[in-house]
């Protein structure tokens, strides 16, 4: 029980860390961590605020889908979280909120840009997820097949939020946390370049610090 419980402590630190970031307010969103032994996650359920996380209220359910004895409600999101560590190995942190500037681009239709050397160099593309072939949210029939690609490794969600993974939990928190700021860089950025007439030609063009070193940046 050592690992989950490490497991549980990792998850509440986060959610809270989440919450006081304004990351994501109420009982939405979600989070979950794999154990060390591949075989199980750590999840929020449904209804429980990210800060209101606690060991005694944290799920714990099996790759297979089983849940062990709970008296909440397992997360909506519970599916696509289990698929995405079923597809990559890699994954064993998942962080799910609706953070509102990045969630503002995804209602709007629009991918959030890579335009800072950080989210280039660690991410590189958050692409937009649409909504399910129904209209509703997205499930893993949506996000996994782009999950599939092994260099993805932030998306948006439309009209719903973002999706951060990692090998550990403060990884992938720190994915949600670049997210939001870039897409509200974003937001200045171009109400900036609107209000001063400027066009995207007038941008400087680069990549990342390898590609500065062998001169490539911008090619």
């Amino acid at each position: 029980m050592t690992d989950l419980t490490d497991k549980k402590d990792a998850l509440i630190a986060t959610a809270k860390r989440c919450f006081d970031l304004r990351l994501q307010t109420n009982a939405g969103g979600n989070l979950s961590v794999l154990a060390d032994t591949g075989d199980r996650i750590v999840i929020k359920p449904s209804g429980v605020g990210f800060n209101e996380c606690t060991r005694d209220n944290l799920q714990i359910v099996h790759l297979d889908g089983t849940i062990e004895p709970s008296a909440f409600k397992p997360s909506k999101d519970l599916d696509f979280h289990l698929d995405l560590y079923r597809i990559r190995d890699d994954i064993r942190a998942i962080v799910h909120c609706h953070s509102p500037w990045a969630t503002g681009y995804a209602s709007a239709g629009l991918e959030i840009p890579c335009l800072t050397v950080q989210t280039i160099e660690k991410i590189g593309r958050m692409p937009l997820i649409p909504l399910s072939a129904e209209g509703g949210p997205q499930t893993e029939v949506d996000i996994s097949p782009v999950f599939r690609d092994p260099t993805i490794r932030a998306a948006v969600l439309a009209n719903h939020g973002t999706i951060g993974v990692g090998p550990n939990l403060q990884k992938a928190q720190y994915l949600a946390e670049i997210i939001e700021e870039t897409a509200h860089i974003a937001f200045v950025r171009d109400t900036l370049m609107a209000a001063h007439g400027k066009t995207m030609a007038d941008l400087p063009t680069y990549g990342t610090a390898a590609d500065a070193r062998a001169g490539t940046a911008g090619s």
